[in-house]
């Protein structure tokens, strides 16, 4: 039984996540997932576009996992960095996006200075828009595609 790690800010949730999460699902079938979910501070700190609080993101989170994979009880975790638990808590998965690949090695560095065994890293692609531009959480805020990546402007 697997234990999964996947994270990140999830405002708005659009299909590039939703393939994020259905390959932890998948990875931690029977064992366990824990979805690391970024603090206001971490979320905004990194961005020029709003982001709505930490509560309401972590709401719509988990009502689109009830929706999308039948699962009531979902593990989420406020994170303050972008390493979270998984540079010293025991998993076997973290589940990235081409973006966030670097970030995952560099976990596994830390984690090999804590004598960590490394974490097997699963890269799922880019989920792309109609105009076969990725799909992405600021091209949904700017109003140029909708959270499957259905262009909304020419």
């Amino acid at each position: 039984m697997a234990k999964v790690a996947v994270g990140g800010t999830f405002d708005p949730i659009h299909d590039g996540h939703i393939a994020l999460l259905r390959r932890a699902f998948e990875l931690g079938k029977g064992g366990e997932v824990v979805i690391g979910l970024t603090s206001d501070e971490m979320a905004r700190s990194s961005r020029i576009r709003s982001v709505r609080s930490y509560e309401s993101r972590e709401e719509d989170l988990r009502t689109v996992i009830k929706k999308c994979f039948g699962i009531d009880d979902v593990h989420i975790t406020k994170i303050e960095d972008q390493c979270g638990p998984s540079i010293y808590e025991n998993f076997d998965f973290i589940v990235v996006s081409p973006e966030t690949l670097p970030m995952a090695e560099k976990i596994n560095r830390l984690r090999a200075k804590k004598g960590l065994p490394p974490l097997q890293i699963s890269r799922i692609e880019y989920q792309m828009a109609q105009d076969k531009v990725r799909i992405s959480s600021t091209r949904i805020s700017e109003g140029k595609i909708d959270r499957h990546g259905r262009l909304l402007t020419g």
